[in-house]
């Protein structure tokens, strides 16, 4: 990724979290995380000064036992948007672009329950 297209994440993503820091806050090991990120459940690009992999926080909510996790349903659009050709780079982006459509960047309507929507507007990309 580019130090351009990071600015342009930066300037959209205010809160990151390295696999370490996603790991301690779900309370499972780094491999676990490394496997979430595998499988496509999380996306993140390597930034920051010792370009780590990092990952938006907004991608962590709480839980109704209240114990953080990942959205549940950015594994099917992070896929879409992958099969609409987006790296994940774009698909972070995108993500936390605001849309008119939704009223909402698509991350938010995620984390509100609004999968449909989100992914509704996500196939019209394709």
């Amino acid at each position: 990724m580019s130090t351009a297209e990071n600015s342009t994440l930066d300037d959209l993503i205010d809160d990151w979290l390295t696999l370490p820091d996603v790991a301690e806050q779900l309370g499972v090991e780094v491999g676990a995380v490394r496997g979430l990120v595998d499988s496509r459940h999380l996306i993140g690009v390597k930034r920051g000064p010792r370009t780590t992999f990092q990952v938006p926080a907004a991608f962590l909510v709480e839980g109704p036992d209240g114990a953080p996790h990942v959205v549940e349903t950015l594994r099917g659009t992070v896929m879409l948007l992958g099969d609409a050709g987006f790296s994940d780079g774009e698909a972070l982006q995108w993500l936390f672009t605001p849309e008119e459509s939704l009223d909402a960047r698509p991350v938010d309507a995620l984390r509100a329950g609004r999968r449909a929507q989100v992914r509704r507007v996500a196939q019209a990309l394709a």
